[in-house]
């Protein structure tokens, strides 16, 4: 949900589209310095959540964060931005933070995922009395030099982090389809997790985005397409609403919306009509 107007204004608009489940950018995703929460925003942030319901909340990175650059530049401003985001974070009571592992920029998947590893702990090391955030590594759609895209990557993060108690994933329909994980026929289906499972495990898991796919099953392009009117189809997300595993994890929309929110409340309907009565 967009915060414009006020951090606290995302609980009004998920309220207008019946959502159970949040996600928000803590600042302007586009910009590297941003100010640090104020006492009156935490303020406002928590009345308002309380009047939602506290419902599960989670908090997306800015994009210009890339952890595994190339460029030490960018990595010096990357780490110092991916505290500040954590440290937003934990002064609004937001327990994920969920971002992208980044590019290695052309140096090759080991290179880059060394980096980010070693740039994330350091990240993490420097912001005091933030244990209660779990990053959540969000798997890519693996465009150009991207990584994530691949089970075993999430997995070599997990593993080579001094915090990996406190990271997890957040899956992407989209992005997984895109990289070539189908689940569109429960056969399907069960293949893709017995294999997540194996490489990452599925306790892992604590966060979904459920967006459809503009594009073929392993085209590495990340597009967004409303439920159901996508590659993956109404299918793929029966297995998914229907997985006992998952029933009370948190799913967030990223399809696209205008102001009046009217696309949220379609899609919502549509994967609710999904879930089989018991």
């Amino acid at each position: 949900m967009s915060v414009a107007g006020g951090l606290h204004l995302a609980f009004e608009r998920i309220r207008q589209v019946g959502g159970e489940a949040l996600q928000i950018f803590t600042r302007n995703q586009r910009q590297w310095q941003v100010a640090p929460i104020s006492p009156a925003e935490q303020v406002l942030f928590q009345k308002e959540r309380e009047k939602w319901g506290k419902g599960p909340v989670a908090a997306h990175n800015s994009y210009l964060i890339n952890l595994a650059a190339k460029k030490e530049e960018t990595r010096i401003k990357s780490v110092q931005a991916m505290a500040d985001e954590i440290g937003r974070v934990a002064a609004l009571g937001i327990p994920y933070l969920i971002m992208h592992p980044g590019s290695h920029g052309g140096d090759g998947i080991e290179a880059g995922l060394e980096r980010f590893v070693n740039n994330l702990d350091t990240a993490m090391g420097s912001v005091k009395q933030c244990d209660d955030v779990m990053v959540l590594l969000e798997n890519t759609a693996g465009q150009g030099t991207g990584l994530g895209s691949a089970f075993n990557e999430l997995s070599y993060i997990i593993n080579n982090s001094r915090y990996k108690e406190r990271l997890g994933v957040c899956l992407d329909t989209c992005h997984l389809f895109a990289a070539g994980y189908d689940f569109r026929t429960p056969e399907k289906y069960t293949e893709t997790f017995l294999l997540f499972e194996t490489e990452v495990g599925i306790d892992r898991i604590r966060f979904f985005h459920i967006n459809d796919s503009k594009k073929a099953l392993g085209s590495r392009v990340d597009r967004h397409e409303h439920i159901g009117k996508g590659e993956i189809g109404l299918e793929g997300f029966r297995n998914l609403v229907n997985d006992e595993r998952f029933r009370h994890h948190p799913m967030t929309l990223e399809t696209p919306k205008g102001k009046d929110l009217l696309e949220d409340i379609e899609n919502l309907a549509v994967l609710k009509s999904l879930i089989r009565q018991n």
